[in-house]
């Protein structure tokens, strides 16, 4: 899916008063197959847009969950070309952002993956490893391809610091709801809502918040603010736990408590 549709689908739920929920997906956990499927139920089931995890031997990013999962899709024989043929696959209708590291990309040839994972149909690519100015040269390969390229943003990023972290960013815009590696928490932090209006007085872009966010009433608290909400770890334990049905449900209940961002 090409042609800008992340700013589609976010301009889609803003027309709705809602905020978009965005479920993550490690490709290939907990199998190729049973991925595919969950997949191919997320849109259905409330998913806005779909973040898929390109698994790595090294995510240094990611808590204990997510690693879980990126391990066994690995051991299953998950690579970035089989990711990609995943999502091609499943054809998805919701837009498709692929997180990911450096050195897979590296690894597989940057002009290659731009171009195959257009193909496949994905939107967005978010480098956790890739800050705004550490390899030009990548930076502006991803510019000019069809992808849509997500910067993050940490909490603990000065403002005078923020127009440069974000150079360079289309799509939307992934605020770090707090410090340290993915995986689900008991609250939301309390200074959220400072941070949301922070980025937006520096960014017209869509602000999506994710990190530890993990249950429907969280999404709902999260979903005031912003204008998107990443859930991640929460969707895998559920696959995990009870199968597809079981995050299916999860992500059913999320979607229904996405409330209007604000102003």
């Amino acid at each position: 899916m090409s042609d800008r549709a992340i700013a589609r689908a976010f301009a889609a739920t803003r027309a709705r008063g809602r905020a978009a929920l965005i479920p993550y997906v490690t490709a290939g956990f907990p199998s190729p197959a049973t991925c595919l499927e969950l997949l191919e139920r997320l849109p259905p089931a409330g998913a806005d847009l779909i973040e898929v995890g390109i698994p790595f031997s090294d995510p240094l990013a990611d808590g204990p969950t997510i690693q879980r999962s990126t391990q066994r899709a690995l051991e299953q024989g998950m690579t970035v070309g089989r990711a990609l043929e995943l999502i091609r696959t499943a054809a998805l209708a919701a837009p498709v952002v692929v997180m990911t590291y450096l050195n897979p990309i590296l690894a597989y040839g940057v002009d290659r993956f731009l171009v195959d994972a257009a193909q496949a149909g994905v939107a967005g690519l978010l480098c956790t490893d890739l800050p705004a100015g550490a390899d030009p040269e990548l930076e502006q390969a991803i510019a000019a391809s069809a992808l849509d390229h997500i910067r993050l943003v940490a909490p603990t990023t000065p403002d005078d610091r923020l127009g440069t972290t974000l150079s360079g960013a289309t799509g939307f815009v992934y605020l770090i709801s707090r410090l340290g590696v993915t995986g689900a928490r008991i609250d939301i932090p309390p200074d959220l809502e400072r941070h949301v209006r922070r980025l937006r007085a520096v960014t017209s872009l869509p602000v999506a918040v994710g990190f530890g966010i993990s249950t429907p009433t969280q999404v709902a608290v999260a979903g005031r603010w912003a204008d998107g909400v990443v859930v991640g770890s929460a969707v895998i334990d559920a696959v995990a736990a009870g199968g597809i049905e079981a995050a299916e449900q999860l992500v059913r209940a999320m979607a229904a408590e996405c409330v209007p961002g604000a102003a």
